[in-house]
């Protein structure tokens, strides 16, 4: 079995490569830093000590171990210097000939059995791998930034890479601590391309009119439990990278609706608005804090008040059917089903796929959910308002409104739904009309790039959810998630999305389409992308 090596060495002394420096020492690896900057190779050995000491004083490590990390790690003043070494991991500037280059001359450097290894997030690993010699022993090792910090590795393995190659990435990987995981050499390897969906559905949305950016931001937070919205995420990133790696998904895959790049963002591009490195992007930075805090769930939901014991009708057999039936009887509603309403007058009606078999909905306000059409496709010109949320539904989850076109769709349920919600301690956010208004848009997104690179291998179902989590701090794995609100529910938002914009970006993965077909649903049935059991097989894997 193959173990880290003795002797690691990193090529280049950026943030990246500071980071997984000071990984590979603190893993008991002789640790080798080269730059060919000297000022930026000084700068990296500073931060590195720096680190050390912090994490002694926060008792992440003693300072025993502290010091004996600061003792592996030396400095390389040339690349031959790094001759010892039995795995180089180049975290070069992203540039395809340069990188090549660099694996050019490590190739005569350092020994045949030596492990060459690229921090690529946007080249394909086999490409790079042809400036070796012997492009089997080059292997992709992804860290994530900040490399200390976060937990997840993606090892990338190129057409040529070989069995030795993706071993020791592995076992330096495990000894650093991290969770390993494996994806396809292709545009973002598994986990960028899997989130890819956050950031271009929510500019598509904003050039829609759904909603404004900060509102866009603060639905992902408040109803999906994102630490940061897709536009606070872009302008951190840099909105200029985002855009550059918009254009590299584009043109590796040879033109995929799903990966096309934002004209809005180009504009934003060309004007210097890049995020926060230069004062303004989506949000203006120039003043300090770009927004107010978002207040804290309450401890306990508001409970019905006044309208304890007012007939509430939920309609549909969905994940969020039943958890509203029991959210609004827990806080005082008398929450029913159409059957077991009997023809009463109800305070509110929340439609959530009425079937054939209900009684007809009628007799008072109605809020229809928007997981299978827009409000506009479901009660056009009609009296309803529409919703859309996402299990799991509690106290602190924002709900999503929408009148539909021109400002259809009556006070009186416009006014029900705002107090009900209310009610359960979920904050409510108006927006503009579409299937999955703006959470449902970017999460069935999420989960269908998701099903598509399951089905053609990329990765695996468990390495998805690990690498979300992991990789990119999602609150939970995306399509453990998508079990839990049932993939009947994504597919519906999906064809719906498909049906009215006539747009191929929209069209389902078969694999989600074959999962649904077949009943296989999620939560709703007991397995879907995961068995509920959490035994049995894992969908998807690399070939």
């Amino acid at each position: 079995m193959d173990r880290m090596p003795q002797t690691v060495a990193v090529a280049g002394a950026g943030t990246m490569g500071t980071g997984i420096a000071q990984l590979a020492c603190l893993a008991g690896a002789r640790t080798l830093l080269h730059d060919p900057d000297p000022e930026a190779l000084a700068r990296a050995l500073e931060a590195v000590a720096a680190a050390l000491d912090r994490g002694a004083l926060r008792g992440r490590w003693s300072e025993d171990e502290a010091a004996a990390a600061a003792e592996r790690l030396q400095p390389a003043e040339t690349l031959e210097a790094l001759a010892p070494a039995g795995l180089v991991i180049e975290a070069a500037p992203e540039s395809l000939e340069l990188k090549r280059q660099l694996l050019g001359r490590l190739s005569q450097v350092v020994a045949g059995d030596c492990v060459l290894a690229t921090n690529t997030s946007s080249l394909l690993v086999t490409a790079v791998a042809a400036g070796a010699t012997a492009p089997e022993r080059v292997v992709g090792m992804h860290f994530f930034n900040p490399a200390p910090r976060m937990r997840l590795l993606e090892v990338v393995a190129g057409v040529h890479t070989g069995e030795r190659a993706l071993a020791v990435a592995r076992a330096t990987g495990a000894a650093m601590g991290k969770r390993v995981i494996d994806g396809a050499d292709g545009p973002g390897f598994l986990v960028n391309r899997v989130n890819r969906p956050f950031s271009l559905e929510a500019q598509r949305l904003l050039t829609e009119r759904i909603a404004d950016h900060a509102e866009i931001d603060r639905i992902c937070r408040l109803g999906g439990g994102f630490p940061m919205g897709p536009f606070e995420l872009m302008d951190l990133v840099g909105v200029d990278v985002g855009f550059d790696v918009a254009r590299s998904f584009h043109a590796q895959s040879f033109g995929e609706p799903r990966w096309r790049p934002s004209p809005l963002v180009a504009r934003m591009v060309a004007a210097g608005l890049t995020g926060r490195k230069s004062g303004r992007g989506f949000y203006d930075y120039r003043d300090g804090a770009h927004r107010p805090d978002d207040p804290a769930a309450p401890q306990e939901p508001p409970g019905a008040g006044a309208l304890d014991g007012a007939l509430v009708v939920v309609a549909g057999d969905t994940v969020l059917a039943h958890e509203l039936l029991d959210l609004g009887a827990a806080v005082g509603f008398d929450a029913r089903t159409p059957a077991e309403a009997d023809g009463e007058l109800p305070f509110l009606i929340l439609d959530c796929g009425a079937t054939d078999d209900d009684p007809p909905l009628q007799g008072g306000p109605q809020a229809l959910l928007l997981h299978q059409g827009s409000l506009a496709a479901l009660d056009a010109g009609g009296a309803a308002i529409g919703f859309h949320a996402l299990p799991p539904l509690s106290p602190g989850t924002l709900v999503e409104l929408t009148r539909g076109p021109a400002g259809a769709g009556s006070d009186a349920a416009a006014d029900a739904a705002e107090r009900f919600f209310a009610a359960l301690g979920c904050p409510v956010a108006w927006v503009a009309d579409a299937p999955g208004l703006v959470l449902g848009r970017i999460v069935c997104q999420l989960v269908n790039e998701a099903a598509f690179a399951v089905g053609e291998g990329v990765g695996s179902a468990a390495d998805v959810d690990e690498g979300v989590v992991h990789g990119l701090n999602h609150p939970r794995g995306i399509l453990a998630w998508a079990d839990e609100i049932g993939l009947d529910h994504v597919l519906g938002v999906l064809d719906a999305l498909a049906e009215e914009h006539g747009a191929e970006r929209y069209r389902a993965a078969p694999l989600l389409r074959r999962l649904v077909l077949s009943d296989r649903l999620g939560r709703p049935t007991g397995e879907g992308f995961f068995p509920a059991d959490g035994d049995g097989d894992d969908l998807g894997g690399p070939a």
